[in-house]
């Protein structure tokens, strides 16, 4: 094959092989979840209402990479199906703090036995001290590409 000096070695590169990871994942998670009725993006917006109660709507987007008037639209049909409260007005400023309901937490706990499936298949292949190696050099990736 040849390659010039300033072109990526797909087969080396570190880049995409990250994005195939990404996408192969996003595939499966995506598998798990349409029998549930819910996307990714769904998904994660519950999972971070459950760890982070009263996040706003732009703090969700940014926690589930899309944009704010998307994280609007799915707010709204989370609330309009029972599954997140917002309240009328906002305590300070302008954001509207969200909450999952009851039936919010049964919704996620379904998703979320199904996701941690998918991802103790994807690491299935690597002990315990290769998957905290993994999550280092992952989190030294984001950290250096942040601005």
């Amino acid at each position: 094959m040849s390659q010039d000096a300033s072109g990526i070695h797909l087969e080396t590169s570190l880049g995409y092989l990250l994005k195939e990871a990404a996408s192969a994942l996003r595939s499966a998670m995506e598998a798990v979840l349409r029998p549930l009725g819910m996307s990714i993006t769904h998904y994660s917006c519950l999972e971070l209402l459950a760890q982070r109660p009263g996040l706003s709507n732009s703090e969700l987007a940014r926690g589930t990479f899309v944009t704010r008037q998307a994280m609007n639209v799915l707010l709204q049909s989370l609330e309009r199906d029972g599954l997140v409260a917002r309240q009328a007005e906002a305590s300070a400023g302008r954001a509207l703090p969200t909450t999952l309901t009851p039936a919010g937490r049964a919704q996620l706990k379904a998703a979320s036995s199904a996701v941690r499936g998918v991802e103790d298949r994807m690491k299935s292949g690597l002990g315990p001290a290769e998957q905290d190696a993994l999550r280092t050099a992952l989190a030294t990736c984001v950290g250096a590409l942040r601005p």
